[in-house]
């Protein structure tokens, strides 16, 4: 349960949510606050080409997201289906605001990817007083994303329509694999592979990539595409935006924008306060593939030298 080789430096720590999670995290650093969100079926690793000289500027909390990790969710472990009511991403939200209620902050900055990009967007919608700065990497919202499936979307996202399926369908297969195939067919996207991936990074997704979090990860992708995607349509109809200033950034060569494009115009339609963002050279593990240039762009919109 250490990534100390990864995080120089940085303690290690627990929180007891008010939601029955358990959530760890990791922290270091001295400056304003900054909360680092993962993807699946990552954890907090996925940050440490980054955090490290961000930690120079910033006082970083990268947590696991319930479920993921080292983090756990309420449900009995032994379950083998979980309740996707646990896995919102506004109970992730939830857990976020403890989390750094915990670190002595009640406003902080923000940045997610992947899933935890989509815990960024709900935080800011359900609680804005909470977030002074978003940033976003190579997501679009989910709302768009379901409205827009084509065959192209759905043979480079098959995860999206396999998790979700109903009476333990996916957990019974994913758990039958080795974790090491699993996540190779996964993360080694089509044109990048595992080449990028730190091998102690690598390690830590494996050894968490355990029968909970991939329990934990359906219910995750069930709710998405139910409990969380109602959530969005009412918050839409209702006329609810991101308030504050956010960055989006995407991988010029990930799906996201081999389907979608350029994910910009399409997240002006969901946020009503200062928006810029930009594309780097990479896939979809931005952090991890494209370091310099992703420091570059947070450092510069979360110390706020960019034009709002």
């Amino acid at each position: 349960m250490t990534t100390d080789a990864l995080f120089p430096g940085w303690s290690d720590g627990i929180v007891a949510t008010p939601g029955g999670a358990r959530i760890r995290f990791r922290r270091g650093g001295v400056g304003p606050p900054l909360l680092l969100l993962h993807g699946n079926p990552q954890t907090h690793a996925i940050w440490h080409r980054v955090a490290p000289v961000l930690s120079r500027r910033f006082d970083c909390v990268a947590m696991d997201l319930r479920g993921y990790g080292d983090s756990t969710g309420p449900d009995d472990p032994d379950a083998p289906v979980y309740d996707p009511a646990n896995y919102t991403f506004r109970a992730m939200a939830e857990d976020a605001l403890a989390v750094m209620a915990a670190c002595g902050h009640a406003r902080f900055n923000v940045c997610g990817h992947d899933r935890g990009g989509r815990v960024t967007h709900r935080l800011c919608l359900d609680h804005p007083e909470a977030v002074e700065r978003a940033a976003v990497l190579d997501i679009l919202p989910q709302r768009h994303v379901f409205a827009h499936a084509t065959k192209d979307w759905a043979m480079k996202s098959w995860h999206w329509v396999f998790m979700p399926q109903e009476g333990g369908l996916p957990e019974r297969m994913m758990e039958s694999v080795p974790a090491e195939w699993y996540l190779e067919r996964k993360i080694g996207k089509p044109g990048v592979g595992m080449g990028i991936f730190d091998p102690r990074a690598l390690a830590e997704y494996v050894r968490c990539f355990t029968s909970k979090t991939i329990r934990a990860s359906c219910a995750d992708y069930r709710a998405c595409a139910t409990l969380d995607l109602a959530m969005d349509e009412a918050d839409f109809a209702a006329g609810r935006r991101i308030e504050c200033p956010t960055l989006v950034l995407w991988g010029g060569g990930s799906h996201t924008k081999a389907v979608f494009d350029d994910p910009l115009p399409i997240w002006r339609t969901y946020v009503r306060g200062p928006l810029t963002g930009t594309g780097v050279p990479s896939g979809h593990y931005l952090a991890e593939h494209a370091p310099e240039e992703v420091l570059a762009q947070l450092s510069r919109f979360f110390t706020r030298e960019h034009a709002t």
